[in-house]
């Protein structure tokens, strides 16, 4: 089932706080959103708007797909434009920790949407890392999707192991293993503010990184066509664009809570796996005392960007998208 997220705001008001947006009254993100203090709007408020709401789809590869499209549902909430956002799941790949019931009620199998037009597509990590590209189930159906963004969708925006697999495909970038995860919140340089994806970014600003492997550097330089715009000094490459094709490419966890890397912390303690303290990210390393979200602004920033993007050149009508 498609979803809709609408943001209402009146032309005087443009620099208000968060907009409202919509989405099914029964989808779980709803009561964490009020919870938050994020207007939620009916559909017939939304109807009233006479403009083309931008079509975003979200094809969600996270184990815990209630928590992300949580997680994405709020960062493009945060803009003042209508946005129809469709959740899309693998059409063969049978998710183990998200109830059937939960995505029959509101994702579409991508074979269901294949035919259609979108404006923009996420496109979200996954845990296995570990898996050479190949090896993994659903690699196949992936090629087709990403082979499809060419045609079918305006800007897309891969994220952690999904940023990976992409620019493994579009230009046969690898991934290396780490012998130690890169796990925690690390300090970020802005390599091209003049970017307008970058536009409003500080020199230097934190970001949670999660992942087993990498990407690097001297690989992504190789490519003319590839503009690396985030890097740390000790996780390296995070945020690369290009112009051709429209992609962004994120290798690590901007969208994350405040709590997300405690939690992965705790599991994996708790499961026995070897796991070290997520770096500069409880006060005084002390796991009893909550974390501070340090990256929330700046991922409402990425997103919000994007999205204007998105929005100066997308066309009014979406069979035009990919010709």
């Amino acid at each position: 089932m498609r979803f809709r997220l609408r943001f209402f705001y009146a032309q005087t008001q443009l620099t208000s706080s968060i907009m409202p947006i919509r989405i099914p009254d029964k989808l779980p993100a709803r009561a964490i959103l009020d919870a938050e203090g994020v207007n939620v709007m009916f559909e017939q408020t939304a109807a009233r708007q006479d403009i083309r709401p931008l079509r975003i789809g979200l094809l969600n590869l996270m184990p815990n797909k209630i928590r992300t499209e949580t997680q994405i549902a709020r960062l493009l909430g945060a803009t003042p434009l209508q946005v129809e956002m469709t959740l899309v799941r693998m059409s063969e790949h049978k998710s183990r920790n998200t109830a059937e019931e939960h995505l029959i009620s509101f994702y579409r199998k991508w074979q269901e949407v294949r035919d259609q037009k979108f404006d923009g597509f996420i496109i979200t990590g996954a845990p296995i890392e570990n898996l050479a590209f190949e090896d993994v189930t659903y690699w196949s159906e992936l090629q087709e999707i990403f082979e499809w963004t060419r045609t079918n969708v305006l800007s897309t925006f891969n994220i952690c192991w999904g940023a990976m697999a992409a620019v493994y495909h579009f230009h046969g970038i690898p991934k290396y293993q780490l012998d130690e995860k890169a796990f925690g919140v690390y300090r970020h340089r802005n390599l091209n503010p003049r970017s307008p994806y970058l536009a409003g970014f500080s020199d230097d600003f934190s970001i949670p990184v999660s992942r087993w492997t990498e990407v690097k550097t001297a690989d992504i330089e190789k490519h003319a066509g590839l503009e690396l715009l985030m890097e740390s000094d000790v996780t390296g490459p995070c945020l690369i664009s290009e112009k051709e094709g429209k992609r962004l490419h994120i290798f690590n966890h901007i969208e994350y809570d405040s709590t997300s890397l405690g939690e992965e912390y705790f599991r994996d303690l708790e499961a026995g796996s070897a796991i070290g303290m997520p770096e500069n990210y409880f006060p005084a390393d002390d796991p009893q005392m909550p974390p501070q979200n340090r990256w929330r602004s700046h991922a409402h920033l990425l997103f919000g960007n994007w999205i204007n993007q998105i929005y100066q050149t997308t066309p009014f009508d979406l069979a035009e998208i990919g010709k």
